[in-house]
């Protein structure tokens, strides 16, 4: 049975998803560089098929606090740090994405399909 439309779209977030995590965690982030990463994260993740648009947020607050706690004036990037909007298009499917800290974990997830 081959996957439908709505299904190979859920399939390219996931794709997109894990390489935004996976690519960009454990990078050195700062409050003063934030603003450039979050960019950078929407670009690269935009250039791969079917991403129409990509939004990163720092969490600021939660990236100030994790460096006051530390020794260093920067941290690594991990999931608590930022939050993920992502919009896919495949074949007159959209799928909206989203990725946000629920119980202490990174959680990924399909919020809607529209076909």
């Amino acid at each position: 049975m081959e996957p439908t439309a709505p299904q190979e779209a859920c399939f390219e977030a996931g794709v997109k998803f894990g390489s935004l995590y996976h690519q960009f965690a454990g990078t050195p982030l700062s409050p003063e560089s934030a603003d450039s990463l979050a960019a950078a994260m929407e670009e690269a993740i935009e250039n791969q098929p079917f991403c129409e648009a990509v939004t990163v947020s720092v969490r600021t607050e939660a990236l100030e606090d994790a460096i006051a706690e530390g020794g260093a004036d920067y941290t690594e990037l991990t999931g608590r740090f930022i939050d993920v909007e992502m919009q896919i298009e495949y074949e007159g499917v959209t799928v909206e994405t989203s990725m946000a800290m629920e119980d202490g974990y990174p959680l990924m997830q399909v919020d809607a399909v529209q076909e």
